[in-house]
């Protein structure tokens, strides 16, 4: 395994901008039964959320990572409501994130020849661009988190609001660790 910028990179996967080093493999320490319980739960986890992606079709009007970007700049932050953050440099938008500069880069130019950003010249400074949704992209990234609500209120349905806030709570906890861990921006 191989580490860079705190990210991990498995060999031959490793981008040839990225520095890598070798950092030696470590004895797996014994888990704890509540850690053993967690690792379990987080693996059924991302399968369920593999599933969920393969069996719906929300992701044919943008997929995750052109409504993770769009709803970045929508909301000024991961998390927040679509509410209009206006523009934001590509290096905020590639830290927020956690992608390198130039993987937004590559994003945006995809975005903005699907007609869901411009890009603009930063007055401040004029080598840095600008990213705005446009109105279609703000459509979009609306319908598409309508329809993402639309299935978290049937699958939760009969979850208690306590509930409901307990897992959004721990949710967003999780996040903000692995953010600390290996994010340059905390959502």
């Amino acid at each position: 395994m191989y580490r860079t910028d705190k990210r991990a990179v498995r060999p031959g996967n490793a981008r040839s901008d990225e520095l890598t080093t070798e950092e030696p493999e470590r004895p797996a320490a014994q888990p704890s039964p509540l850690i053993d319980r967690i690792e379990r739960q987080a693996a059924f986890l991302n399968r369920n959320f593999e599933l969920l992606h393969r069996r719906s079709t929300i992701h044919d009007r943008l997929d995750r990572a052109e409504y993770l970007m769009l709803r970045t700049l929508t909301s000024g932050e991961p998390g927040a409501t679509l509410g209009g953050a206006g523009p934001m440099d590509i290096n905020r938008l590639a830290a927020m994130l956690g992608l390198d500069p130039s993987t937004a880069g590559r994003q945006v130019a995809a975005l903005r020849r699907k007609g869901l950003v411009t890009t603009s010249p930063d007055p401040a400074d004029r080598r840095r661009s600008l990213v705005t949704p446009t109105g279609e992209g703000l459509e979009r990234a609306a319908q598409v988190r309508g329809l993402r609500a639309e299935g978290f209120v049937e699958l939760l349905d009969g979850w208690s609001e306590d509930d409901l806030r307990a897992l959004g709570d721990l949710f967003q906890k999780y996040n903000r660790a692995v953010a600390r861990r290996y994010l340059t921006h905390e959502p």
